[in-house]
């Protein structure tokens, strides 16, 4: 399967300091590929090389075939590659119907459909799906900033996906969600997109929503990719554990199923 997004031999200075260094990475369609590493190891300057809020030092970025490298963010958010961030980039002061409507209206603001007004119907109807595919159509008429944490993170969400881009790039969609929201909050987002048929890349710290959702890992380390493999095989290699996961009660777990997969391996060995 040919790659979406590939990059090549990537590479950014912040003077002396290397924010990243030689990533190689190619993504194919409709993967759903994690991104995770402690902080400062890398992860967002890539996320921001990739969306064109920083452009490489070296290196080339190429999209669906074409080089969007050090292309300005507007242009690549046209070319299909949308984001959302870590805090949620919401009007806070409007409604979440209006929220959509404003983002529908930016999507749209282009050729003869700039000059249309903000409230037509054709918008409206499509702002009423999207908040019903992320479930948050019950939210309609409550203004932004009173949204509790989840659902203000589904309507950010879903304020990216109006320009119906072919990648979707999440800066950790679950931070701030109380362990009993998380996984349904993410069965949501995931539903939509695999229903749009949207590549997603998302950065995460918590190890048991890369281990439930993604396909791939992507393992950074002083702006380096130390693993590229399976949840299943990045999330027990002894750089990732030591250097991502650490001593967190994750990191203990996931100490505990590496022994026991090297158990079983010695085990297989000597049969």
């Amino acid at each position: 399967m040919s790659a979406i997004l590939e990059a090549t031999s990537l590479n950014k200075t912040f003077g002396a300091v290397t924010a990243a260094k030689d990533i190689n990475v190619a993504v194919a369609k409709d993967e759903i590929v994690g991104i995770i590493g402690a902080n400062g190891a890398g992860k967002t300057t890539f996320v921001n090389m990739v969306t064109g809020w920083l452009p490489p030092s070296s290196g080339s970025i190429k999209f669906d075939g074409k080089d969007i490298t050090g292309l300005a963010p507007r242009k690549i958010t046209r070319l299909g590659i949308c984001r959302s961030f870590q805090v949620a980039q919401v009007f806070m002061t409007a409604t979440v119907f209006d929220n959509l409507l404003i983002a529908l209206g930016i999507a749209d603001s282009h050729g003869f459909a700039a000059l249309k007004p903000l409230r037509v119907a054709d918008r409206e109807a499509r702002a009423d799906a999207i908040l019903r595919r992320y479930q948050i159509h019950d939210y309609r008429d409550q203004v932004a900033g009173t949204l509790p944490q989840g659902i203000r993170k589904l309507l950010d969400i879903a304020m990216a996906m109006v320009a119906q881009p072919k990648i979707l790039l999440l800066d950790e969609p679950t931070s701030g969600i109380s362990i009993e929201e998380k996984f349904g909050l993410m069965d949501i987002v995931m539903a939509a997109l695999k229903e749009d048929g949207v590549t997603v890349l998302f950065v995460e710290h918590d190890m048991e929503i890369v281990e439930r959702y993604v396909g791939r890992v992507l393992a950074f380390y002083q702006g380096e990719i130390i693993c590229d493999a399976p949840p299943a095989q990045a999330l027990v290699d002894p750089k990732v554990i030591e250097f991502v996961i650490g001593d967190e009660p994750q990191g203990q777990m996931m100490r505990e199923r590496a022994a026991v997969q090297g158990g079983a391996q010695g085990e297989a060995s000597d049969a």
